[in-house]
């Protein structure tokens, strides 16, 4: 079976050939017509995770897809062949990029009525990741005041849109088109983070979503009110999610390390801090679908590419060249 992976960390995407996927009893053997690229791929591809995600190489990249359902296993209740599908196979498991994948039923969900393959392709991996601080992790309710950085990105701009839908106050960076779009989407501020400081200029809020970690990170922990949470998705991991990940303690004891300096700092403003690394949910992508069929939620915008274009879309990905999600296709 054709797919795209490395053969090593640090080494380019390419073409390589795998066996077909082992179907268990609770899987679901999908035909992958659209897989989505992701930052995740770009850094697992150069080792960035892989003291917390050491998967061996060759490996197959990819942790989106939509597709159409081949087979189940014999205990596989909620789907059949025919039926189009998409979802987020669950870490330890990706590898979407590739003719045909083996997929745990519980992380996949119905292809949305709403979405073509392509949009839903490209939009398990930021729509949990938007969820999960929103509603799973961040409990943001009605009244509250949320700070989502990089509004007009993937992630930012679903999460404006979710904590909108949940009666939040939503406060935003962006730049460029970026400052028009997060206001079209919703946003009540929207900084300007080239010309402006949202650490001078917000405070008293009760939520931060972070995608940029460092500097960026410790900035916002000062715009939260005390018992505030800053929600990280681009690190550093903590101890609650090195215990939840199931990490041995050798591992554990470095992550607390990696993250000492944030939360003493947190901790000394009255606040928390959370790293997030997101899980696959077929339950939650379904919530997620019903917010698209009833207009709340809009797709992302994708650019699309066939399969043998791979590693110039992550390449462009990587670059920060695209103008939407960059998604694979095949015929």
């Amino acid at each position: 079976m054709k797919a795209f992976g490395i053969t090593g960390y640090k080494q380019p995407l390419t073409e390589i050939d795998v066996p077909e996927p082992t179907v268990g009893p609770h899987d679901v053997l999908v035909s992958v017509q659209a897989a989505g690229l992701n930052h995740l791929d770009e850094k697992l591809r150069v080792g960035e995770f892989k003291s917390v995600l050491p998967y061996r190489t060759p490996l197959v990249l990819g942790h989106d897809l939509a597709g159409t359902v081949l087979g189940v296993g014999a205990q596989v209740r909620g789907f059949q062949p025919g039926d189009q599908v998409y979802g987020r196979p669950r870490d330890g498991r990706i590898g979407t990029l590739a003719e045909r994948i083996a997929v745990d039923e519980s992380d996949l969900a119905p292809l949305p009525a709403a979405l073509t393959v392509d949009q839903a392709g490209g939009l398990p991996l930021v729509a949990l990741t938007a969820w999960q601080a929103m509603v799973e992790v961040g409990g943001l309710e009605a009244g509250q005041k949320v700070l989502i950085h990089a509004g007009a990105g993937a992630v930012g701009s679903l999460a404006i849109q979710l904590a909108k839908h949940l009666g939040a106050h939503v406060a935003t960076t962006a730049s460029g088109d970026g400052i028009d779009l997060a206001r079209e989407l919703g946003a009540d501020v929207v900084i300007d983070y080239r010309t402006q400081d949202f650490a001078a200029e917000l405070t008293g809020y009760d939520l931060v979503l972070d995608s940029l970690g460092g500097d960026n990170l410790s900035r916002s922990l000062r715009v939260l009110a005390r018992g505030g949470t800053a929600i990280g998705i681009a690190g550093p991991p903590e101890p609650t999610y090195a215990r939840a990940a199931g990490l041995n303690p050798v591992l554990r004891l470095a992550i607390s390390a990696l993250s000492s300096k944030v939360r003493r700092q947190a901790k000394r403003l009255g606040v928390t801090y959370r790293f997030l690394f997101m899980h696959a949910s077929g339950d939650q992508l379904r919530q997620i679908s019903a917010l698209l069929e009833s207009g709340t939620l809009r797709p992302l915008p994708v650019e699309v590419f066939p399969a043998d274009q791979a590693p110039r879309a992550l390449d462009a990905l990587a670059a920060g060249r695209l103008r939407g999600k960059a998604v694979i296709t095949r015929p």
